[in-house]
């Protein structure tokens, strides 16, 4: 069973560029929620909170449960606004879910067992992670917090591609099936750079001025 996520938020009337600002200085993040049936509503959450709840992974890839005014329903962020070197979330927005439709979400990769694989263990072997996130499509119910990719058996010269990763049932990936072009690599694995000693060329002699050759010419008359 998925963990749940909640997040508690409060309606807002005040609209506009000074609310917003009001807001921060009270310690609260403007946002939106919109989708569904139901009208886009103005939001309103505490930063504090929210702040820590977006230092986890689960925020940005999960359903969230977001209980507003005493009354919850299913929402998923699709966007937040961060001052620029401040540590302050400056308004996000949350899209309602609906059950019965498929939803598309980048989902985090783990990568398991990289150092125990053939690959890990070899000192002039570099692995490079292509990818971190894997864009899916499934219903709500199906969606993972992230998906595992097992790289035991990763071995000098492997590639993993996108197609090779093994899909939580329900979920599939929309960009595999816009042609095998789209099946990039996820997981590179090959010998690090060589070093490759340059061949030692002649010296090139020194170009002498037409006019000292000249010069010697005449001397010798």
């Amino acid at each position: 069973m998925a963990t749940e996520h909640k997040i508690t938020a409060a309606g807002r009337k005040d609209e506009g560029k000074g609310a917003s600002r009001r807001l921060r200085r009270a310690a609260q993040i403007p946002a939106i929620v919109y989708g569904g049936t139901a009208a886009p509503q103005s939001i309103q959450l505490e930063h504090e909170k929210i702040w820590l709840a977006s230092q986890n992974e689960w925020f940005y890839s999960s359903i969230l449960t977001l209980d507003l005014d005493g009354k919850t329903q299913k929402v998923l962020l699709r966007d937040m606004q961060r001052h620029p070197y401040k540590q302050i979330i400056m308004h996000m927005d949350f899209q309602r879910v609906d059950e019965n439709q498929a939803i598309r979400v980048a989902v985090p990769l783990h990568f398991l067992n990289e150092e125990k694989s053939p690959a890990g263990k070899a000192a002039d072997v570099v692995v490079t992670h292509e990818l971190n996130e894997v864009e899916i499509s499934c219903l709500p119910k199906d969606l993972p917090e992230f998906i595992e990719i097992d790289l035991s058996s990763l071995s000098v010269g492997d590639i993993v591609h996108l197609s090779e990763i093994k899909l939580p049932n329900g979920v599939e990936i929309p960009e595999l099936k816009l042609g095998k072009e789209h099946d990039v690599a996820v997981v590179i694995a090959k010998h690090g750079k060589e070093e490759v000693e340059e061949p030692t060329e002649a010296p090139v002699a020194a170009e002498v001025p037409a006019a000292k050759v000249a010069k010697k010419d005449e001397e010798k008359k």
